[in-house]
C-alpha cells in the first residue's frame, strides 16, 4: 500500500484538497489519517477525518453526494493528497453548494457565486 508521512502533522492528520476530475473546480478541503487513507484506497470512495467529531466519514454518507476517486495526488513531501472525483449529486458542500469555496473576497466583503444545487434541510433534516 501507498505510505503517506502521517508523523509530520502532530495530530497525524494530512490534507485532502478535493477536485473535480473534469473541470478541476477545488470542490473542498478536508482531512484525512491514516484510517480514512486506507478506505478511500480500498473503496475508491473518498473517506476522511472528522475533525469536529472526532471520527471517520465515507463523503455522501448521510447526503448520497459520494465522491468517486478517479486520480489521486501527492505531493512531494507525502503529506498533501488532491483527490481528484467525480462527484455524485452534484454537490460537495453540506450547505447546498456545489463546492465549499461558494464566496469570494470582494471589496473586503464575501459575495456568493452560484446557486445551491439543494436544500440542506430536506437532505440533513435539520
Amino acid at each position: 500500500m501507498i505510505s503517506l508521512n502521517f508523523s509530520k502533522s502532530p495530530d497525524a492528520l494530512l490534507p485532502a484538497i478535493v477536485q473535480d476530475y473534469k473541470s478541476g473546480d477545488v470542490l473542498m478541503l478536508a482531512y484525512i489519517n491514516k484510517l480514512a487513507w486506507e478506505k478511500t484506497l480500498e473503496t475508491g470512495k473518498a473517506h476522511y477525518w472528522s475533525r469536529s467529531r472526532n471520527t471517520l466519514w465515507l463523503k455522501g454518507e448521510t447526503s448520497g453526494h459520494l465522491q468517486i476517486i478517479r486520480n489521486i495526488l501527492v505531493d512531494c513531501d507525502e503529506d498533501t493528497v488532491v483527490y481528484k472525483v467525480e462527484q455524485l449529486g452534484n454537490a460537495a458542500c453540506h450547505t447546498g453548494h456545489k463546492t465549499c469555496f461558494f464566496r469570494r473576497v470582494d471589496n473586503g466583503e464575501l459575495v456568493v457565486e452560484g446557486e445551491k444545487v439543494f436544500d440542506p434541510a430536506a437532505v440533513y433534516g435539520q
